[in-house]
This record gives C-alpha cells, sequence and structure tokens, in this order.
C-alpha cells in the first residue's frame, strides 16, 4: 500500500474521490478524517491538478467554487510544503504573505471588537461604531491584494494551463468582496442600533471575516507554492514593475526586490508605455498632475540647480504674482534687491549641505503667510535644486476643537 500511497497519481484520484464526496453531501469532518487516513499529507501541486482536473471532467465551476471554502478546510494542515520554493525578501509573493500577516491581523481585531459588542455601553456605541468602520475600511484594501493576483499573477498561470483554479479562485474574491461592501454599508446605516448589528454578525459579518482568513490559507498552501514553481524570475520581475498601479494592502514593503542579473539596471521612473509619468509611489498623466499641483492648498516654485526658476504653480488663489516670464530666469533677480542677500545664503548652505530647511512667516494685508524653501537630493544626496512653498495660515490658525461632521463652504472656490 505504502508504494500507492506515494505514487501520484494515486494520491490525486484518492483526493478527486474525497472532494466528489463533498459534492454528494458527505460531511466535511468525515471527510477530513478519511483524508488524513489515506493521504496524510498531498503536495500543493496536485491540489490544484485534480480542480483543474475535476472542471475539464465536466464539474461546473460554480459547483468548485461552492465546495471551494469545504475542500479548503479539509486540507488545511494537511497540504505538503516541504518542496516549496525559498522567496527572497521584497519579491511579489513575499510582499503578498506579508500582507496576508496584516490581512489576518486586521480580521482579528475585527472578530474580537464585534465579539465584545454585548459589552459596549451605550454612551460608547458611537465612538465604537466609528473604530469598527474604520477597521473594515482598512479591511477593505485587500481588493488590491486580491487585483494584483487576478491582473498580474492568473494570466502567467494560464499561460501555463492552469485556468481552472483561478477562475474559481477569482470568483471567491468577488464573494469576499460583496461581503465586505454589505458589511461596510450596514455600518454606515444611519441610526444603526447595537441589536441591529448583533443580528447580523452571524449572517453577515463574521462569514465575511472567516472567508479573508480562508483565502489567506488557499494562497499560502496552494497558490503562491505553485506559482513560485511555474513564473520564471522574469515574470515575476514584470509583476513587480506592475504592482504600484494596484498598490499595496496594509503594508508597505521595507526592500525594493531586485533580481539578480538582466532586470536588475531597470529603472521605475519616466514614462510608461502608456505615457503616464511613472514613480516609485504610483504613477499619473501630465493632466493629472497639473491638477493635483494646482488643487494644492500653497503655492510652489521649483528652482533648478543652476539657479533657475523652471516651474511654478497656478492655482486659483496666488499668494505672491508669477508669470511665465519669470521661466528660466536667475532665481536671484525674481528678489527684490534687499532680500537677495538671503536668497544667496539659502542657495549656498542648501548646495554645501550645511542646511535643507528654511523657514520665514510674515503678516501681509491682515494675512498670516508661512514662506519655507526646502533642499530637493537624489537617493545618493546630490543637490537638485530648491523648491519654494507659500502658504496662507489664516484660517488654520483659527480652528478649535474638532470637525467631525461633513459638510461643505457656500464660498465660491
Amino acid at each position: 500500500m505504502s508504494e500507492l500511497i506515494n505514487n501520484s497519481n494515486y494520491r490525486k484520484e484518492r483526493l478527486k474521490e474525497l472532494i466528489l464526496k463533498l459534492h454528494e453531501g458527505e460531511s466535511a469532518e468525515t471527510v477530513r478524517r478519511q483524508l488524513i487516513e489515506s493521504l496524510k499529507n498531498i503536495p500543493y501541486g496536485e491540489v490544484v491538478e485534480v480542480e483543474q482536473e475535476l472542471i475539464q471532467e465536466g464539474l461546473p465551476e460554480s459547483e468548485v467554487l461552492k465546495l471551494c471554502d469545504i475542500h479548503g478546510a479539509v486540507l488545511e494542515g494537511n497540504v505538503d510544503l516541504s518542496a516549496a520554493k525559498e522567496i527572497p525578501e521584497g519579491h511579489p509573493v513575499d510582499v503578498f504573505k506579508n500582507e496576508n500577516t496584516e490581512i489576518k491581523k486586521a480580521a482579528e481585531k475585527a472578530k474580537e471588537m464585534l465579539t465584545n459588542l454585548a459589552t459596549v455601553a451605550e454612551g460608547e456605541f458611537e465612538q465604537y461604531m466609528f473604530a469598527l468602520q474604520g477597521i473594515f475600511n482598512q479591511i477593505m484594501d485587500v481588493d488590491k491584494h486580491y487585483q494584483r493576483k487576478e491582473y498580474l499573477v492568473f494570466p502567467h498561470l494560464e499561460k501555463n494551463e492552469i485556468t481552472g483554479p483561478p477562475k474559481v479562485m477569482w470568483g471567491k474574491h468577488d464573494e469576499i468582496r460583496e461581503q465586505l461592501k454589505g458589511c461596510i454599508e450596514l455600518l454606515q446605516t444611519k441610526d444603526l442600533t447595537k441589536n441591529d448589528l448583533a443580528d447580523s454578525l452571524d449572517i453577515l459579518f463574521f462569514p465575511a471575516l472567516q472567508a479573508l482568513v480562508d483565502m489567506v490559507q488557499k494562497e499560502e498552501e496552494i497558490l503562491f507554492p505553485m506559482s513560485m514553481d511555474l513564473l520564471t524570475t522574469e515574470d515575476w520581475w514584470n509583476i513587480h514593475k506592475q504592482t504600484l498601479e494596484f498598490g499595496f494592502c496594509l503594508y508597505d514593503p521595507k526592500v525594493d526586490w531586485k533580481p539578480e542579473g538582466l532586470f536588475s539596471e531597470k529603472k521605475e521612473t519616466g514614462l510608461s508605455s502608456d505615457g503616464n509619468i511613472q514613480l516609485p509611489s504610483g504613477s499619473f498623466t501630465a493632466k493629472e498632475i497639473m491638477a493635483i499641483l494646482n488643487t494644492a492648498p500653497f503655492d510652489m516654485t521649483f528652482v533648478d540647480k543652476n539657479d533657475k526658476v523652471k516651474y511654478f504653480t497656478q492655482g486659483n488663489e496666488r499668494i505672491f504674482v508669477r508669470n511665465r516670464s519669470i521661466i528660466n530666469r536667475d532665481v536671484r533677480l525674481c528678489h527684490p534687491p534687499g532680500s537677495t542677500h538671503v536668497v544667496e545664503k539659502i542657495l549656498e548652505d542648501f548646495k554645501s549641505g550645511k542646511a535643507s530647511h528654511a523657514p520665514f512667516w510674515i503678516q501681509m494685508k491682515g494675512k498670516f503667510i508661512k514662506i519655507e524653501y526646502f533642499a530637493l537630493r537624489d537617493e545618493n544626496g546630490e543637490y537638485l535644486g530648491t523648491l519654494e512653498v507659500s502658504q496662507d495660515l489664516t484660517e488654520n490658525r483659527e480652528l478649535e476643537g474638532e470637525k467631525r461632521i461633513l459638510s461643505y463652504s457656500t464660498e465660491n472656490e
């Protein structure tokens, strides 16, 4: 018998039999016991192959989707990961796994808060709901985690003829998204009571949180080890380069992964293939960045390393008059003669590294104006130029207390 248990075909056929028993209605605990008795552990790759074969043999994807949670629970702890590849720090899979750690922490925190609902006093319920909304808004970040799988990882699996399991997993993603949206919508319901929330715990909230944790198990026991086996270093590099288009989930990588060899010298800044301006923390079009800069509640002027004015924002309410005649003009000539020596000193100290920030504030026409100069440097500390930022802080200085209720100014903006 032992030689059969070690045979891949036998293991897959036995696992297929057990999954079909679930399909026919046998209890998960009974099937789990049979799995442990007959197989003990099954390699992660064979789990995917069985799921793929079941779909190819006519079991509808919708049925596999229904069985997904049950056979995931049956397999938990019984998948052999001994042959799984080591994952480099900063690698896309390392990022996924670190995100999973944070997802589980957030799910556990939410579950703990919901479990303690009965102990929340009436006078504390509003603040409790505010905190609960916050944690579920954070959890909804999992959408970015799922999108990176769907649009970056799954296409590579499909190229390797792994098509069924990604479709099933994508279906589970959509279920979880809808569950989380339902949780958030309910938490935003006006006049929601403790009893209303309590009635929804077992129907909506706890199943959503459990589905999140179950997906982590499916990824780490099956999807990621299999993907590490199938995808090449170049595949992962392409995934890594596109990750910022989707964003990270509850985790900011500490290491920027660069595989050894051909791909390590490529830069992550510049124009992307679709004409977007790509930066390490994201991307935007020229039109979008112009709107961002001109909407920011302060004026900015950029002076390059040769002391020439190269750019200024064009917001609706300017603090100091600027026009395009100053472009490429020496910044010293843009200031009154009486303050030229101050400008000269700032530039000298910024270039030498003696200073990197020079703040000033003045009273002007009944307004309190703050003016700051910042030295701009690259990752190696080389001086790139100076940024001047001017902001009207008059209204900010008058703020008191808190503002938590949404309201809009009636003034024209």
